[in-house]
């Protein structure tokens, strides 16, 4: 084949479109043709061996046809090989590629490209393409995928796989596959330098063409078993920024020129001095070109982006609360409220989880144990189930002389607390004096105050009394002292 101006690669190869079982075959979406117009325009031109070439196979896509013996028949010839971008010119005898590639000990295999295709007759001057296929790890949509490709660099490979998916697409550079390095099967960028990203910071490394590993140790960047390293295209914002520069560079150089026609205007007039001014004119705005080509070439494509991945157990707290038990109590009456008689405690429960953080942010949590580390104390309360007697004067007149009797009080006092609370209440548990506010069986004033011997001071005749013989103990010593008080003065 005879090369063209522009291509040393045939164009059935470079028209050549493979079908692909990755999935990844998908047009190009909004902003492909637009991207690739502005890389163009700011990139510099690639080699001829780059363009054009599929990326990604499947065994049906380019077979390497192996036909059998190698042809030796026709004359010398001098021919142009091109493997993975290694270009030697070859003289030979062969009669076809295949013969060829043998002889040159280039043996493809079947997701490899050639062209022209292995069968095809050598001629004088041709042109021979030999693009070995390499797989890479394509991230897509928050999934990855294996593909084989073609692609020289990963700038290459970026370019097609995201023109096909219609969306930004990542290559991910392997780490368990290279024995806890970081590499991927190509290199990045052989044409310009390419941008290392790393907590928050962006590294340019001029030299592209060299893998993942090289361009991290270049950078400076140290990676742990943990991280994950990502190929992608660089952030257009910057290559616009970079864009823009070159720009005023441009104009600055436009205005140079004008100072330059206007110097040319003094040597007109003889000015001498003017004429040195048109020489350092001319000479800043060469300067400027050549500063507006550098910033133009000096725009990374393609970025190298580390992804900090912290992967610890944490342990979490929480708390676990306590239940309450009812016990039923013979000894409490019924019209009595309930009391705690064992106080409740809150337990615990110790969580371990594996949590990851991607750059700082949560990406995923698992739980590795649950444990109970204090068990919660349950709260006793008891309820009474003990029927109080009926409410009669009656029965609390009973009631008190037995009570008193139980301090040492029979006989005479028996009687004289007898006369004294008829007098009073007439052992009524309720008795209410409307107009001193006194209350119940013993008269307390105010009734209040025989909460002291019970919260059920109002209605239990037995917290009644028990207050009110309290009460004649520590103030007149005896029921006979409050009697003889009481018929003295009207109360006691």
């Amino acid at each position: 084949m005879t090369p063209s101006n522009d291509a040393t690669v045939p164009a059935t190869e470079r028209d050549a479109q493979p079908t692909t079982t990755s999935g990844l075959t998908a047009p190009a979406g909004p902003g492909t043709e637009t991207r690739v117009a502005y890389r163009a325009a700011h990139t510099p031109r690639r080699p001829l061996w780059r363009r054009g070439l599929p990326l990604t196979l499947t065994a049906t896509a380019v077979a390497v046809a192996v036909t059998g013996g190698v042809a030796y028949a026709g004359g010398a010839k001098t021919v142009s090989l091109d493997v993975d971008g290694s270009v030697t010119q070859v003289s030979t005898r062969a009669d076809d590629v295949h013969a060829l590639l043998a002889a040159q000990d280039v043996h493809p295999g079947t997701r490899d490209v050639v062209a022209p295709a292995p069968a095809s007759q050598l001629e004088d001057g041709a042109d021979v393409v030999v693009r070995t296929a390499k797989k890479v790890t394509v991230q897509a949509g928050g999934k990855n995928e294996d593909v084989w490709t073609t692609a020289t660099d990963a700038d290459h490979a970026l370019d097609t796989l995201s023109a096909r998916t219609g969306g930004d697409v990542s290559l991910v550079a392997s780490r368990s596959s290279s024995g806890g390095r970081t590499a991927l099967s190509i290199p990045l960028d052989t044409t310009a330098p390419v941008e290392v990203v790393a907590d928050g910071k962006a590294r340019t490394v001029s030299d592209g063409s060299v893998d993942v590993k090289d361009a991290l140790a270049d950078a400076g960047v140290k990676v742990d078993d943990d991280d994950r390293v990502v190929v992608e295209r660089a952030d257009e914002k910057a290559a616009a920024k970079a864009a823009a520069k070159a720009k005023a560079t441009d104009a600055k150089a436009t205005d140079a020129k004008a100072t330059d026609a206007k110097a040319a205007d003094a040597v007109a007039t003889t000015d001498a001095k003017a004429a040195e001014a048109v020489a350092t004119t001319d000479a800043k705005a060469a300067d400027a070109k050549a500063t507006d080509a550098k910033a133009s070439e000096a725009a990374p494509a393609v970025s190298v982006v580390v992804q900090r991945v912290d992967v610890k157990d944490e342990s979490s707290t929480r708390s676990v609360e306590h239940e309450t038990k009812t016990v039923s109590d013979p000894d409490r009456y019924t019209d009595q409220s309930p009391v705690v008689t064992k106080d409740g405690k809150d337990g615990k429960v110790t969580t371990v989880e594996t949590v990851t953080r991607v750059d700082g942010k949560v990406t995923d949590r698992k739980k590795v144990s649950s444990k109970v580390t204090t068990k919660p104390v349950d709260e006793v309360v008891s309820k009474g189930t003990k029927k109080r007697p009926v409410d009669t004067p009656t029965a609390n007149e009973a009631l008190g002389r037995s009570m008193a009797a139980s301090r040492g009080w029979g006989g005479s006092e028996a009687d004289c607390l007898d006369n004294l609370w008829t007098r009073e209440s007439g052992w009524s548990t309720h008795a209410a004096n409307p107009s001193s506010s006194a209350y119940g069986i013993p008269q307390s004033l105010p009734g209040s105050k025989m909460a002291s011997a019970g919260s059920d001071w109002s209605s239990n005749p037995a917290t009644q009394i028990a207050w009110g013989l309290d009460y004649i103990a520590s103030s007149y010593g005896s029921p006979c002292g409050a009697w003889a008080h009481s018929q003295a003065n009207g109360w006691y």
